[in-house]
């Protein structure tokens, strides 16, 4: 079975250079990369591929009435003055359209931002309950996937940052431990960039491991190899910069030989995964090459490591994928792996845009990770 929970944003929130407010028009909110047909095509592509509750009954059971978060759950991770700050900002945004968000760069906001921010984080919330009821009653629940903008793994705790508003998955984590005692977190980033908000809300705790596989060298240029947590979380984060032209097989290696021995030494009492569609080959905001296939593996992959580590409790989170055909593709692909369906992967993909793969520094990568963390 598998848990979908739908929050569709109307509106947008905006990363990109500063500009007058009467050069901010209609088509410049469409043309945004984390723009407001992501969602909406996916929805389209899981329709058409037969993927949803309409098509597969109780197998997929669709979430749609969560409560969104309170500003408790929200200040759980971020920073008060930030909180409070962002609801006052909303009347300036009705009057403006679009508003700056002061913090960790050029982040816009519009009337609803708030409101939506916090729904896209009841969402996570939400889902994790669910998962978590659903573990007690059942020894293979259903995974779980937040359809949700705006993303989050960028926020920081003390401001928003690169298209995020609030961290969704840093906030499910803590909620996770607060509400349900789950308190060892294991958190799987495998978006393009670096999850430096997540990284930096746990960067100190012991009890929540983030590994974080990512683009060298991409924005935001966090994520370094060795920043590995400090003081008692020392060692609870886990950086993996790839180089670029990384892609399928490197990414198996990766799961194989880096993210499965962490998780069993670590032994989470739940999975959450900020899933990031931007690593695909044919994405315009990076050089890496995975393909539609890589997804269904990760997919597969984790939800077999949290049935075999933590009662098959797992929460995945959407974060970025800006081409919306490999985006909806590659969602659809980890739909499948979550329902146990076959691949489709050698029919959406095409072989001739791959090329040769910086193996060797993928491996000199690995083994100084594990050198590092000592496994």
């Amino acid at each position: 079975m598998l848990l979908l929970l739908q929050w569709v944003i109307i509106r947008s929130l905006f990363w990109g250079i500063s500009i007058s407010w009467n050069s901010v028009t209609k088509n410049f909110q469409e043309s945004h990369p984390e723009c407001n047909s992501r969602v909406p095509a996916i929805l389209t592509a899981l329709e058409n591929m037969k993927l949803t509750s309409k098509f597969r009954g109780s197998d997929v059971v669709e979430v749609q009435n969560f409560r969104p978060a309170t500003t408790d759950d929200i200040g759980s991770v971020h920073a008060g003055p930030y909180i409070s700050g962002l609801e006052k900002a909303m009347d300036q945004a009705l009057e403006k359209g679009l508003i700056f968000i002061d913090g960790s760069g050029p982040t816009y906001a519009t009337a609803t931002t708030f409101q939506e921010s916090l729904l896209a984080a009841g969402a996570g919330i939400s889902l994790v309950d669910s998962v978590v009821a659903a573990s007690k009653v059942s020894k293979d629940p259903p995974v779980a996937f937040a359809l949700i903008r705006p993303p989050g793994h960028h926020a920081v705790p003390k401001g928003a940052m690169g298209f995020c508003v609030f961290g969704n998955i840093a906030i499910a984590a803590r909620y996770a431990q607060r509400m349900h005692g789950l308190q060892r977190v294991f958190i799987i980033d495998f978006d393009v960039h670096h999850g430096n908000g997540t990284n930096d809300a746990f960067y100190e705790d012991p009890d929540i491991f983030f590994l974080s596989t990512h683009q060298a060298g991409s924005y935001p240029g966090t994520g370094k190899i060795d920043q590995i947590g400090c003081g008692s979380g020392e060692g609870s984060t886990l950086n993996l910069p790839l180089p670029g032209g990384s892609g399928d097989t490197a990414m198996r290696t990766v799961f194989d030989e880096v993210i499965v021995p962490c998780a069993q030494r670590f032994k989470p009492d739940i999975i959450l995964v900020s899933a990031g569609y931007d690593a695909h080959l044919l994405d315009p905001l990076a050089s890496l090459q995975f393909t539609t296939g890589t997804y269904y593996m990760l997919a597969s992959s984790i939800k077999q490591l949290a049935k075999d580590l933590c009662g098959g409790r797992c929460v995945f989170f959407l974060e970025g994928g800006y081409n919306l055909s490999s985006l909806s593709n590659s969602v659809a692909e980890s739909f499948r792996a979550f329902l146990g369906d076959r691949s489709l992967a050698s029919e959406l993909d095409d072989p001739s845009y791959l090329h040769e793969e910086p193996l060797k520094k993928v491996k000199e990568i690995i083994e100084k990770v594990k050198h590092i963390h000592s496994f």
